[in-house]
């Protein structure tokens, strides 16, 4: 990846003809240069040909399906010092880690609702949250549910070896953005503040055996044009190299929060559409996968375009669900419409929510 200049990726981007545009949409196989093409402005006059195209391949590849998850935040305790969270070490806010009781209170409410995958999610803070902490809330809630993600500190090879042995499934982590220089801005304290030590994360997930990786930034922070490439290259070299794992790919974009951050870079809805639409063609058996930082109106459309994967009815506090409603959450969102009305949602437009996603024999085979 440090072949790769970033100022010379963005003037390659943005010098892709329509041309460039009409070959990658008619290619076969489509290549990270037909993937600049589709994500370059020169693009935006294909938009309607890109979302057909995506949705075709998408049906064709998922049916018409939506895998379901919920997050379920165990703390906002962390040590880094990061511009856009509310977590951030200096917000001063009230801090709380779950309790085994409470871990288990809130996956009772999200198994009610019918989840049976669960994304888990922490702040950085390895001496309150470190690795005994999530392999014991993996441990505690694994009977009730199929698929157990986590979204939490970058950990060693060793670690995600001992989670994945107890159940965990998949991983997600984000560069926040492939620009070193930006990186460093937006992470000035911490163990996050290493650029290096993030990017490789998914390779000792790799290594570990992982069964799926999740990748993506966060748009806002820098170029998203830029950003999306740089994903798309990690994502290539990853399948290259660990060609038994899955992937998936997020779009979080900046989101209001206690202590607010302004996006460097505005991405708008359309950008978004055309870059999940180019994601899909560049990659047909990829996850994709939308937050409830999403506005209503835009799910409700692009569930239609590539998207194969949702959270609904999400709190991104910890204890948001039954225990303390009212805490400070990670960031807003603004879809927050129930579980059952999300289903409805899918229904309507003949998608089936479906809320488990594989078979875990591999689960019920262990001691």
């Amino acid at each position: 990846m440090s072949q790769f200049d970033w100022d010379d990726t963005m003037q390659s981007i943005l010098g892709k003809t329509a041309v460039d545009v009409q070959h990658a949409l008619n290619s076969k196989k489509r290549t990270l240069e037909d993937f600049k093409a589709l994500i370059s402005p020169a693009a935006k006059p294909y938009l309607e040909e890109m979302a057909q195209l995506s949705s075709l391949i998408t049906k064709k590849r998922f049916g018409n399906t939506m895998h379901m998850y919920a997050p379920l935040y165990l703390s906002n305790e962390c040590q880094n010092i990061c511009t856009y969270c509310g977590f951030s070490l200096t917000n001063k806010i009230p801090r709380r880690t779950l309790t085994d009781e409470e871990i288990l209170k809130e996956a009772a409410f999200l198994k009610a609702k019918g989840y049976d995958h669960i994304l888990l999610v922490t702040g950085e803070a390895n001496r309150t949250v470190g690795v005994d902490y999530l392999n014991n809330a993996i441990q505690l809630i694994r009977s009730q549910f199929s698929n157990i993600s986590i979204e939490v500190q970058p950990l060693d090879q060793n670690e995600y070896e001992l989670l994945a042995s107890n159940g965990l499934y998949a991983v997600l982590v984000y560069q926040e953005t492939y620009h070193r220089e930006e990186y460093k801005k937006h992470h000035p304290k911490g163990k996050k503040s290493n650029f290096d030590y993030r990017l490789e994360t998914p390779d000792r997930l790799g290594k570990a055996g992982m069964h799926k990786i999740g990748l993506g930034a966060l748009f806002g922070l820098e170029d998203w044009r830029a950003d999306s490439f740089f994903t798309a290259l990690h994502l290539k070299y990853l399948q290259k190299t660990y060609w038994k794992t899955k992937y998936s790919i997020s779009f979080p974009r900046l989101r209001p929060f206690s202590g607010g951050l302004e996006p460097k870079v505005e991405m708008t809805d359309t950008d978004l559409v055309q870059l999940i639409c180019a994601y899909r063609l560049l990659d047909e058996d990829v996850e994709l996968s939308i937050s409830t930082r999403e506005r209503e109106v835009f799910r409700d459309h692009i569930v239609q375009l590539g998207i194969t994967s949702m959270s609904a009815e999400s709190k991104t506090n910890p204890g948001g669900y039954t225990i303390d409603k009212q805490s400070l959450e990670q960031f807003e969102i603004s879809d927050e419409r129930s579980t059952e009305t999300i289903s409805q949602m899918l229904k309507s437009q003949n998608i089936e929510p479906v809320w488990k996603d594989w078979e875990n024999d591999w689960i019920s085979a262990m001691p």
